[in-house]
């Protein structure tokens, strides 16, 4: 088992820097930040650009991971996102990680227009995640589809992660699910919203099983569970034992808690966030 945690991009960065320090020294193997423009719920709350953050996080960390949770096209163009893409995999030296997801929240009509249906939105992501795999390994794309254009786009030097950076991507639906496993190194789910920490829990094995379904069996894939749509997984030592516990029962490899925020959503203790970090994930790792 991997352990990850997301730091909201809400903090000034003399703030947030001994954040991103610290969850490298405490041993998390990949730490994220959320690529959204805005968040439900925390509207009046600063929010700061996501390559911004993850840059100067990728200049302060040497070992760990970094990743967008998660990318979307809501507010993205492939090729625009092919430039900042090989800028953070360049910056990190290739620790660089790609959630990339079909998009929700207020981000899908915060620019403008309509909000796309279940349907239109799996349309969209399968060609925005198309053309962002062959923007990265290919230079001079031509491309002409229904959300999305470019002319001789071209893409060098290339990802130092080869043939690219991995996508970890998020899919719920039977569609997504294949997208997932067609272009990712990783599926990451979030389970289905439910208030009740045992609904939650069942839609989570619901959808483990349905990628069950859809993965070529003896693939290697990593699957993430982002822990806290349901229950703060930080909130105590047993419920972060717990959650985890379940998590590694149905195979899942990483686990992705938040840093504690002093209220509302994700309001913890940062004491144990350190000694869950220090104490009880090296024994689960054992």
């Amino acid at each position: 088992m991997r352990f990850g945690i997301t730091i909201l991009p809400e903090y000034r960065w003399s703030e947030a820097e001994p954040k991103w320090r610290r969850a490298e020294e405490l041993g998390f193997d990949h730490a994220w930040t959320y690529d959204h423009l805005t968040w439900h719920g925390l509207q009046d709350s600063p929010w700061y650009g996501t390559t911004q953050t993850l840059t100067a996080a990728a200049l302060v960390t040497s070992t760990v991971k970094l990743g967008t949770f998660v990318t979307s096209p809501n507010f993205r163009h492939p090729l625009t996102l092919t430039r900042e893409v090989l800028a953070l995999d360049d910056i990190s030296q290739g620790r660089f990680l790609c959630g990339i997801g079909s998009g929700g929240g207020i981000d899908q009509t915060i620019l403008g227009g309509d909000e796309l249906t279940a349907r239109q939105k799996v349309d969209r992501l399968e060609e925005f995640v198309g053309l962002l795999d062959t923007l990265l390994t290919t230079d001079g794309v031509d491309h002409l589809g229904e959300y999305f254009e470019t002319r001789n786009a071209r893409t060098l030097p290339g990802c130092v992660q080869q043939p690219r950076v991995p996508f970890i991507m998020a899919a719920n639906g039977p569609r997504s699910l294949r997208l997932a496993t067609r272009y990712g190194a990783g599926w990451v789910t979030t389970g289905l919203k439910s208030a009740d920490f045992e609904t939650w829990f069942s839609s989570v094995r619901d959808l483990s099983h349905r990628l069950d379904d859809v993965l070529e069996e003896g693939r290697p894939f990593d699957r993430y569970l982002a822990l806290d749509s349901a229950r703060y997984s930080l909130s105590s030592v047993d419920a972060f034992e717990d959650v985890v516990g379940r998590a590694a029962d149905l195979g899942f490899t990483d686990v992705i808690t938040h840093w504690p925020r002093a209220e509302g959503v994700y309001a913890g203790s940062e004491d144990t966030l350190e000694q869950i970090a220090t104490e009880v994930i090296p024994r689960l790792r054992g």
